[in-house]
């Protein structure tokens, strides 16, 4: 089941170098599973944050609702759920839980789980985050008639709303943990998932083992995982060839891939596909002089996107230029008009002296500012030399300083920067969801610009009810228009994903996003 309106055509293909013919083979029980991840996570709680990190960590001990298939992206499969109906005015949606589901301290699931877990999600208590508040603001109530039904009730019409249910970050809380402690998932894992806890040693790894209660029966095939935090890419790339992991999920660069094609042959698989992920550049609209549209539209005009993209593309993995929405997919904005948008012109001497004139006229000529980052290689460094390097060709100085995951999230969601490389982490090409980043931060959390704007909010919900596709784009375009025209915040490149696999590693899916399919409960050794 998917929404009436949403249609998807992913973008390349997924390439094999070495791969040889595909076979279908029977999985193999067994064995550990050694992967990089190149971040490691702030905390454990899925609903607070919007980085990979997050997921890769803690995906494979939770459950969720709903999920993606893979295979068949963008549809949806179940995963708690055994069953589930729409009512065909999308006013309210139904769900059969699986039974004999399990946490992993041995208490049942049961509906009030899954009510607990929307209603935290919706509506968190003070001092819990959810950066998907925004998402499920159109949930009226939640009901559980008995302890394997739970009915979502809608107060106002959400076209994605089936597809939203299936996102990853909706990992399955235990009610009785949250009672207790609200906050108790960022520090404690209890879920339902393929795999339970063993350990986190900080700055090392994570690690699992299978989960023998599994709802599943036969998975997971591992004996167990180890996630290896690799935060330096000759780190990682170092344990990719010696064989000390056996993949990296999130992806690297085109030059690193030619490095381990080059040193491994047919030992090693790469695949690859266009991302459902972007970097932004978000002003801090509470600081001066970053409260003047004129500054930030300055900054923006400043960058030559279209010539960055070829050679970033050569030596990172940001390529695509485009707007809000993933480009080449539906609803994204055709290269013709994005072009006439502030920040997308091709006339880059053109835009750099209108910039010029907007700094003197904002009083700022001599503009110096801190650009704050995260300290991945990939492809967090390049795009910060990048765009000092552009602003420095308008009179601009920037100081760039770049910090761990965890100090990079706090010190942007505390409103503690001046101007930030920021992310727009999507699981899929929802305008719902692409969109959502950019409103009220009243609403949204995850708005790194800290800005309030009622136009765009209203534009927002407005095009969420609209379920005609050109009525809808013609409301996507108007949000867009409005955001770039107010210069909060507005996407660098969009990113290219090449993912590498020792060819031993099988029952791993790709797909255009990061966050999806990690949870590892498919994925088997063939050795």
């Amino acid at each position: 089941m998917r929404s009436t309106w949403m249609a998807l055509t992913l973008l390349g293909s997924a390439l094999a170098f070495g791969a040889g013919g595909a076979v279908a083979q029977t999985p193999k029980k067994g064995g550990t599973l050694n992967f990089a991840i190149s971040a490691e996570t702030a905390h454990y709680d899925c609903h607070a944050s919007d980085t990979y990190a997050t997921l890769h960590f803690s995906s494979p001990f939770y459950s969720t609702l709903l999920r993606f298939n893979l295979a068949k992206f963008p549809e949806v499969e179940g995963d708690l759920a055994k069953s589930w109906t729409v009512a065909p005015d999308l006013m309210s949606y139904t769900f059969k839980l699986q039974e004999g589901v399990k946490f992993h301290d041995g208490t049942a699931l049961t509906s009030e789980d899954v009510k607990a877990t929307y209603d935290r999600l919706r509506n968190p208590p003070q001092g819990v985050v959810s950066t998907r508040k925004a998402t499920f603001a159109d949930i009226g109530t939640i009901e559980t008639p008995d302890p394997l039904t739970v009915v979502f009730k809608m107060k106002a019409v959400n076209a994605a709303m089936l597809e939203h249910f299936a996102s990853p970050w909706n990992c399955i809380y235990a009610a009785k943990d949250l009672a207790a402690n609200p906050a108790i998932p960022r520090t404690k894992i209890n879920g339902t998932g393929p795999f339970t806890f063993v350990e986190h040693v900080k700055g090392s790894h994570v690690s699992g083992k299978r989960n023998t209660g599994y709802f599943k029966k036969g998975l997971p095939y591992l004996d167990d995982y180890k996630g290896i935090f690799t935060l330096q890419a000759a780190a990682m790339l170092n344990a990719l060839q010696g064989g000390q992991v056996l993949a990296e999920f999130r992806g690297i660069s085109p030059a690193e891939r030619d490095r381990l094609v080059a040193a491994m042959g047919d030992k090693i698989r790469i695949e690859e596909q266009s991302w459902t992920l972007n970097l932004l550049i978000a002003f801090n609209t509470e600081k001066k002089p970053f409260d003047d549209v004129r500054v930030r539209k300055a900054l923006l005009m400043a960058i030559d996107r279209w010539g960055g993209s070829q050679g970033l593309s050569k030596i990172s993995t940001l390529r695509s230029v485009g707007g809000v929405i993933r480009p080449g997919s539906p609803f994204a904005t055709p290269e013709a008009e994005l072009v006439k948008l502030p920040g997308f012109s091709k006339d880059i001497k053109k835009s750099r002296e209108e910039a010029k004139r907007l700094l003197k006229e904002a009083g700022v000529p001599d503009l110096k500012f801190t650009l704050w980052n995260r300290n991945l290689a990939m492809p967090y460094t390049p795009a910060g030399v990048f765009l000092i390097d552009q602003w420095r060709q308008i009179g601009v100085t920037v100081e760039h300083k770049q910090s761990d995951t965890g100090t990079y999230l706090a010190t942007m969601n505390a409103g503690n920067h001046e101007v930030a490389i920021d992310f727009s982490n999507l699981f899929m090409d929802d305008s719902s969801l692409g969109l959502a980043k950019y409103l009220s931060v009243t609403r949204a959390p995850e708005n790194r610009s800290r800005s309030k704007d009622a136009e765009l909010d209203k534009l927002y919900d407005d095009h969420m009810r609209e379920r005609d596709p050109a009525k809808r784009k013609a409301l996507i375009r108007a949000f867009e228009k409005r955001l770039f025209e107010q210069a909060y915040q507005q996407p660098l490149l969009w990113w290219h994903r090449i993912v590498p696999t020792h060819k031993v590693v099988m029952g791993w899916e790709m797909s255009p996003s990061h966050n999806l399919g990690q949870d590892l409960a498919e994925v088997w050794l063939n050795q």
